[in-house]
């Protein structure tokens, strides 16, 4: 208990200096946000989207920073109980090439579309397999990793902002897409985050999602550190200035405990639109900021 008061004081300590070290660039987001946004933001608990995995626990890449840990939370398509599920994300592991089999089991997806909305996880899907899908997509998340290096060391593919961005143009085609950036991602470092932003910015996107690396047992990354509060909030405000039309999102992927506190009131403050899973902090700061709270229960993406 006295370790968990001592790690909460030192990140408070933290999130006071960052607040005072940033006061001016914080400033200029919020201004920013009054212009382009009305007074309210969005507070999402997702509990009517049903995480569906269309491989189980299966994945060929066992990637740095999950390493198939996450598809265990995830419901296997074959043994799916929607119960009130009001929307589904349809995810799953990927092959050697990091794209999810999307076209199998396409006869219970189509069982389950009807009443539900769906969000798709593709990852590098080719154009032929997005037209087969793209009835039963509502919208597709899809991550943006900013460099080759990150890209290799992470996911062990050869792919560099470039193809990433070949698909994202490709899939807006057909979809509706969100960009997600996983901030930290290449095990806490910050590394490709600006050149995805600004990958990002000459799309316009409606929607934005950033997300934060969590430390996860059992990956590669298990032992590492997530960035810092204040690496996070040069990239919040970086995100909000250079997309002031933007919706843009802190999602549900980011870590837990007293830097989840710090991260909810540093989005808020910096100008972001919502955020999935507030912390009790984040609720009372938006409050007290005057922002009228606006609620959901289904995944970021759809809301």
């Amino acid at each position: 208990m006295m370790h968990e008061t001592l790690r909460h004081n030192d990140v408070a300590h933290q999130l006071q200096q960052v607040i005072a070290d940033a006061s001016s660039r914080l400033g200029d987001a919020w201004h920013i946000r009054q212009q382009h946004h009305a007074p309210s933001i969005q507070f999402d608990r997702p509990t009517h989207t049903l995480p569906i995995s269309l491989t189980g626990t299966r994945c060929a890449q066992q990637c740095a920073h999950c390493n198939g840990v996450y598809l265990a939370h995830m419901q296997p398509i074959w043994d799916v109980h929607p119960d009130g599920a009001t929307s589904c994300l349809i995810s799953g592991g990927c092959d050697t090439r990091g794209r999810v089999p999307v076209t199998q089991h396409l006869d219970r997806i189509v069982a389950l579309r009807p009443g539900r909305r769906l969000n798709w996880h593709v990852g590098m899907i080719a154009e032929d397999e997005i037209r087969t899908i793209s009835p039963l997509v509502d919208v597709v998340s899809f991550d943006i990793v900013g460099d080759a290096e990150t890209v290799s060391e992470v996911y062990g593919l050869n792919y560099g902002l470039d193809d990433y961005m070949e698909t994202y143009d490709m899939l807006a085609r057909h979809v509706r897409v969100v960009p997600h950036m996983t901030i930290g991602l290449r095990g806490g470092t910050i590394s490709g985050e600006r050149a995805a932003l600004e990958a990002i910015q000459a799309r316009a996107p409606d929607r934005l999602v950033l997300l934060i690396l969590i430390p996860t047992r059992g990956t590669a990354y298990a032992e590492r550190q997530p960035p810092s509060l204040a690496e996070v909030t040069d990239l919040f405000i970086e995100a909000r200035c250079m997309l002031p039309q933007c919706d843009v999102r802190l999602g549900c992927m980011r870590p837990y405990g007293a830097y989840r506190q710090a991260v909810d009131q540093l989005a808020i403050r910096a100008g972001l639109n919502g955020i999935v899973n507030p912390t009790r902090a984040a609720v009372s700061l938006a409050a007290k900021m005057g922002l009228r709270i606006n609620r959901g229960d289904e995944c970021c993406a759809l809301m």
